[in-house]
């Protein structure tokens, strides 16, 4: 399969997949209207999706250095959606959470064996990296208006038409495995990885990935409540704000790769976590529409390192690059989750400016653990690797 299709089928089926992450915070105002829950319920919702994705994304991604594991790529779709689908169908609180849960490790299973098979099949490149998130960011963009165009016609009981992009995902993504060819049992896509594990600088990337997480996560979960508590209680203003959250990962993803190729990923990624600290301030203190601005302004800020920090943990740890994508790709839009439940909790006791005001110090954190960072300088070989893919000069 020529290289140009398998990424966009990829695309596209991360683009369904991640459908699902966006899917949880946008069923959030519907669990409010017709099952009265509290912030702190809600953010409970949102922690189930994440805990055991959080665990279990590190484990899929040491399970696919070992070995080739594509069939995990339908499956784990498959398992995402109908998470969603089954989160409507029962009033219990903790069917709910158990049917989130669930997709939270489908979610979980699908980024490190895609990533995987997405480098391989891009020649490892910072731009066909960045086309795959951009079908991810794209999902997530797509959520609030998918979430919204089921649920709001008929509630919550019609959430298991919300399987139907998974089924789109699965039926993608065969092709590609077909014609992938087989790996070695151990190591990763292709020749093995030239250069050595920096581990000190891949631990820090990982703390700043933690840190847009809590950002990123905790915005997705309680921005449509807040735009929604500005606008004098529509929905439809929460729905825009959370959509345009999402949106920007659109442009943010191949715009990092463009400005990578120019400055550097490091540097690039620095910039865009000052930005983000800005306006998330902007966010909270903005009056009326002018609020929408500032989650543009966040979106892209946070979304231009997105593709950049998982080719930045590729190379950091180019021994154990399905590691590296479990933590970097997926943990990126889970672990924040688990911080959540305290953002709710403190939503209940104070107001929920007051909650989400911490939130703006996640990126300056970011910031400062970037400051860190080297940029990777590897190796020239004479023939065209996966590792020589991921040189900024390639990005351009």
């Amino acid at each position: 399969m020529r290289k140009n299709h398998a990424i966009t089928r990829l695309s596209v089926g991360h683009a369904c997949v991640d459908v699902y992450q966006g899917a949880v915070a946008a069923l959030v105002p519907f669990f409010v209207a017709e099952r009265a829950y509290s912030y702190a319920a809600v953010s409970g919702v949102v922690l189930a999706a994440s805990v055991l994705s959080s665990v279990a994304q590190p484990l899929f991604g040491v399970l696919t250095d070992r070995r080739a594991v594509p069939w995990l790529l339908p499956v784990s779709t498959l398992l995402a959606g109908l998470g969603i689908a089954l989160s409507g169908v029962s009033d219990s609180y903790a069917v709910t959470l158990a049917a989130v849960a669930l997709s939270g490790v489908g979610v979980a299973a699908y980024h490190p064996e895609s990533a995987r098979v997405a480098r391989a099949a891009a020649g490892g490149s910072h731009a066909a990296m960045g086309w795959f998130s951009l079908g991810g960011n794209l999902g997530f963009a797509l959520a609030p208006l998918t979430v919204a165009a089921v649920v709001a016609v008929g509630g919550l009981r019609l959430t298991p038409l919300l399987l139907l992009p998974a089924v789109v995902s699965a039926a993608l993504c065969l092709p590609v495995l077909r014609a992938e060819r087989p790996r070695p049992r151990h190591g990763t896509a292709g020749p093995p990885a030239a250069g050595t594990d920096d581990t000190a600088s891949f631990v820090r990337l990982s703390l700043a990935v933690v840190c847009r997480s809590v950002a990123f996560v905790g915005l997705g979960a309680f921005v449509s409540l807040y735009a929604a508590e500005r606008m004098d209680g529509s929905r439809a203003a929460g729905t825009a704000a959370l959509f345009l959250l999402y949106l920007g990962g659109a442009a943010g993803s191949v715009l990092g790769g463009a400005l990578a190729g120019r400055w550097g990923r490091v540097r690039v990624s620095c910039w865009s976590y000052l930005l983000t600290a800005g306006s998330i301030a902007g966010l909270l203190l903005a009056p009326g529409p002018a609020l929408y601005l500032f989650v543009a302004l966040t979106s892209a800020g946070l979304y231009v390192p997105f593709s950049l920090q998982v080719t930045l943990g590729q190379d950091y740890l180019p021994s154990r690059v399905g590691t590296a994508s479990g933590i970097t790709l997926g943990l990126a839009v889970s672990v924040g989750g688990l911080i959540s439940p305290l953002i709710g909790a403190l939503a209940d006791r104070t107001s929920l400016r007051t909650a989400l005001t911490p939130l703006v110090l996640m990126p300056v954190l970011a910031w400062l653990l970037f400051r860190t960072l080297p940029e990777p300088v590897l190796p020239a070989p004479s023939g065209v690797t996966e590792s020589d893919g991921d040189a900024p000069s390639r990005t351009s």
